[in-house]
Parts: structure tokens; sequence; C-alpha cells
């Protein structure tokens, strides 16, 4: 379908999602492609945001546009918005480089003892540093036994976290985040849902979206993306634009 022909579909189908279901809503995204509905709901909640606001995600939405690796539909939304890409940002890997330096004096064993024991440098983001070490695990089994500590050291969903009620706090979803990641990464569905549910917003867009990775159809949330939006909150916009890049760069788990 030539470019311009497959914006004017996408745009016939706006009104449609706006009053579907999400099994209809899913088979109306098919009509004009996946990632170009769904990136037009993405702008669509985006597009009721004050002109500033815009102006500070179009280069986020860029970004991930350009993940589709569809170069028509790229070039379609720079046109739209004026803009190109965001470079991505260069910041150090704190979490990885920590990991790494642990696992080089210390090995696997001792990386595990010092992350549950919460010595540095895991007294600061040590959900981040073991999610980091899980994805420098050299197998399976060594990755499980991170991840499977790193929910031991969360607690469950409700009542009281194993380090007390600081870290119910400030760390129960901190592990949730990682966790979810982590499981939307390996299509582990089980243990995403556990994950999730330890989530300070274990039902939002960004999760959402990481699950359907895994089961498929994203497109079934358009509906959902464009009416969940509220004020001039760009939070909700970001999860969605975070949540779908997943699913550009990496693919579904069914695929």
């Amino acid at each position: 379908m030539p470019a311009a022909m497959r914006m004017w579909a996408v745009l016939a189908l706006v009104a449609t999602f706006l009053a579907v279901p999400p099994a209809r809503a899913a088979a109306a995204c098919a009509a004009a492609g996946e990632p170009a509905c769904v990136l037009q709901a993405i702008w669509d909640a985006a597009a009721v945001l004050p002109a500033e606001k815009q102006d500070r995600l179009k280069p986020v939405f860029l970004d991930t546009v350009a993940l589709s690796g569809d170069d028509a539909l790229l070039s379609e939304w720079q046109h739209r918005l004026g803009g190109a890409p965001a470079p991505p940002p260069d910041y150090p890997d704190y979490a990885g480089e920590q990991a790494k330096a642990v696992l080089a004096e210390a090995g696997w064993d001792g990386f595990l003892q010092r992350a549950r024991a919460g010595a540095p440098p895991f007294n600061t983001g040590r959900p981040e540093i073991m999610a980091a070490g899980a994805r420098l695990a050299p197998d399976a089994a060594t990755r499980n036994r991170i991840v499977s500590a790193m929910f031991e050291l969360a607690g469950p969903a409700s009542g009281p976290a194993p380090g007390g009620l600081l870290q119910q706090d400030f760390e129960r979803g901190d592990f949730g985040h990682a966790l979810a990641e982590l499981s939307m990464e390996a299509c582990d569905l089980a243990s995403f849902d556990r994950a999730a549910a330890l989530t300070a917003e274990p039902d939002g867009l960004r999760y959402a979206f990481w699950r359907a990775r895994i089961t498929g159809g994203a497109s079934s949330l358009t509906g959902r993306v464009r009416h969940e939006g509220a004020g001039d909150d760009t939070r909700f916009v970001r999860a969605a634009i975070e949540g779908y890049g997943a699913i550009l760069q990496r693919g579904y788990c069914t695929q």
C-alpha cells in the first residue's frame, strides 16, 4: 500500500476505534498494519497535550517509530511532526557496570550473597543491579537463580516485605518492574504476571503492552490508549511509547 494511502487508511479507522471493543479494534487495526495503527493511537493520545509537551514527546515518539524498521512509516511521521528521531542518550550503564564488577570480584555465588545481604553496591539500586546480573548470566540455570532471589527479596504482592516497611515502600515496586521486564524479555507469562502484581501500577499501560508481547495482539489496546490519558500528564503517553517500543524492538514471542 502506498504511504499516502496507508496513512489515510489509519486516519479513517480512528473514529472506529473510539467506539469498538478490543477484539474489533484489533481486526480493524490489521487493515492498516499494526505498527501504523498503534502508533497513530499513541499520538492521538499525545495530541490533546499542550504544544510544549507534544514537542518534548516528538523525538521520543519518532525514535519509537524508527524501531518499526519501516522507512516509509518513519518518513510519514517525520513529515507530519516536523522532526527526526532522537539519538540514543549516552547514559552510563551504572547497573551493568556494578554487576560486572561484583561478578569479576566474587563470582555468581558472591554476587547472590552480597545481593541478599544488601551489601555495597546492592545498598543502592539492588533490583536494577540484580536484573543486570541476570542478563549477564551464562546459562538459564544461573539466570533463574538470580530471578528467584529477586522474587524472594521482593516478597509477596501484599503483606510485609522481607526487608520491612522501608523495603516494602521503596524496593518491592522496583523489583516488580525489573522482574516484569526480565519476564517480558524471556517470554515467561507466569513470571510476568507475578512480577507485574508487585509493581505500583500492575494494570498500567506499559505492562499491558509488555504482556501483549508475550500473548500477541497489542492492537487490542488502541482504544484504551486513546481513552485513558488524563489532563496534561505525559506519563501515560510515555508508558505507551515505552511499552509498544519493546514490541517493535523485540517482536512478538508468538512469532
